[in-house]
Order: structure tokens, then sequence, then C-alpha cells
């Protein structure tokens, strides 16, 4: 199987940040932009398995332009003490906010901030990933969060996110899901706001956001349907077999990337948009319908006032390359 299922435009020059790097979506997405010229950080949060991400693309490309961050998002400190060493580099040109548990703890731990585990790891480690790069991007940038269809198969409890009241893995996933999603579009809303703002303090007649928030998800990708990758994806004959029962609605993770990359590269996206797989788990990119309670405006200001709350950081759509 072709780590590369479709081939993409050139994107010498320009600079990309990929978190959760080291295996899965955030791997082959990286792959997939490197393999045409963008130079790719790869951020996680082990150095060891970022050391065999960069040295599986190396392998197949040896001219590829790639680098690795420690980045662990579940730690506030990390996220900060990565960013600063991104501002030493050129301003990105697009983040994918991958990073994530997928496979959640069964009791409910915290964070090393005091903060619920899931929710630290896939929430609120970007949204202050996002607070301290903002100044650093480029005009144009791209900002990607990963959907998940799971937003359609839970309830969102936006005054429990922290699920202290009551918690279980599933709801912990699909709850930090929904928030991250949410927070993708009240960006857009915002970053929209600022540049009408700022349109009208010069006298312009209008504006468009100099930085674009959208929102990809891969469908149902597992890793049995994903080629091998030594270091990287390495599935037992067993997890092959099982995951080859699911075919007809299953693809491989190198497939989940395709709705990532469209949403980096391609001419048609712009933000607040959901791209997904033509046919809901699999397929190539198309544009979709994200759910009512993550695209409600109300709810996206709630979980962004929390966010701020449980960071310490105020995310201002303002200072966006300044």
């Amino acid at each position: 199987m072709s780590w590369y299922p479709v081939p993409i435009p050139s994107q010498a020059g320009r600079s990309v940040l990929v978190t959760g790097a080291n295996a899965g979506l955030g791997f082959f997405t990286s792959a997939r932009l490197a393999r045409a010229g963008a130079h790719v950080t790869l951020s996680g949060r082990s150095a060891e398995r970022l050391a065999a991400a960069v040295a599986a693309i190396r392998a197949r490309m040896p001219r590829a332009d790639v680098d690795s961050l420690v980045i662990d998002t579940s730690s506030l400190e990390s996220v900060r003490v990565g960013a600063e060493r991104l501002l030493d580099r050129a301003p990105l040109d697009a983040v994918v906010l991958n990073a994530g548990m997928v496979h959640t703890p069964a009791a409910r731990l915290e964070s090393v901030d005091g903060n619920e585990l899931v929710l630290a790891t896939n929430v609120l480690g970007h949204f202050a990933l996002l607070a301290h790069v903002l100044p650093h991007l480029a005009t144009g940038a791209r900002l990607v969060t990963i959907g998940s269809l799971s937003t359609r198969l839970s309830t969102f409890r936006v005054d429990d996110l922290q699920l202290q009241r009551s918690y279980d893995a599933w709801r912990a996933y699909a709850q930090s899901k929904i928030a991250s999603t949410s927070i993708a579009f009240e960006l857009d809303r915002r970053l929209r706001r600022a540049a009408v703002d700022g349109a009208e303090a010069v006298g312009a007649a209008s504006a468009m956001p100099r930085v674009h928030s959208l929102v990809a998800h891969p469908g149902y990708s597992i890793s049995g349907r994903t080629p091998r990758v030594p270091g990287v994806n390495e599935p037992t004959r067993l997890d092959r077999f099982a995951d080859a029962l699911q075919a007809p609605f299953a693809q491989g993770k190198h497939r989940g990337a395709e709705p990532i990359v469209h949403a980096v590269v391609a001419d048609d996206v712009e933000g607040g948009q959901f791209w997904g797989p033509q046919y809901a788990t699999k397929g190539p990119p198309r544009l979709a319908m994200p759910t009512r309670t993550s695209r409600d405006p109300r709810v996206g200001a709630r979980v962004w006032a929390f966010a701020e709350q449980a960071t310490g950081l105020v995310l201002d759509p303002a200072r966006v390359g300044s």
C-alpha cells in the first residue's frame, strides 16, 4: 500500500507544524506534506518516537525537509517551552492540531496542571499552543483541527467539561472532540470579526481573515488497514485480520489523512469549513456538515471562556502576525 494515495501541489517554501506526528494520522499527514516540499516540524511527547518517525520519512525521502520538536500537549509548561522554540523559526503557514488521546483511561485522571487528562491533552494543550503561536503565523495560514465522527455519537455537557460529576472513557474522548471542534469554529468567527474591525479602523470596505481556522476529520481510519512503517505502524497479523473484516466501511490512516492534507493545501478551502471523507467513514475529501452543537456560537463562547480560564491564557485573534 502506498503512503501517498493522491498527489498534491508543490508545498515548497511553506512551513507546517503537525502535533502528534510520530504515528497515525499525524505521521502520514507529515509525510505527504514533506513529499510535496514543505518544511514539516513533527511534534509529540516522545523524542524517541519522533526520531523513529523522522527516520522513516527520510528513509523513503532522503531530501525531506523535516525536523522534530517535543511538545506534550497534556502539559501547559511543555507547550510553552515548545512554542518558544518555534518563535526562532520561519513563520508557520499551517498548524495541524492532531495530537490527542484516543485510547482513554478507564478512570478519571488529571494532568500535571490539574485538568482532566483527556481534556488537557486533546483540547487545552492545543488552545494554549495557539495562544502562544498566533503572532507567529504567516498571512493566509491555516489552522486545521482534527475532528471525529464521535461528535455525532455523544451528548455534550458544556457545564461539566472536566467530567467531575461523572466520567467514562468514551465520554471523555467524544466530549474532548466536540470541545476542540467548537473552539475551532469559534476561532473562525473571532478571526472574521477581527478582520472586520481592522478594516473599519482603516476605512477599508471589506477584509478577509489573515488566518483560517477549520476542521477536518479522518472518517473511520484504523491501523490494520494502514501500510506497515517500521517504528511507526506495526500492527500484528491478528490486527490485520480483524481490521480487514471492516474493510467495507474502514480505511487506513494514510487514507484518513487525505481530508487533513486537503484542508492544508487545497484552493477550495476556507475558514469555518468541515472536511471529511466522501462516504463519511472512508473515501476522498469532501465538504461535510458539522454537528449543530459544535457550530453553535453560544456553545463556542462558553467553551472558549472555559479554555482561557483553565489555561490562564488569552487567545486574541487581533494578534495574528503581530
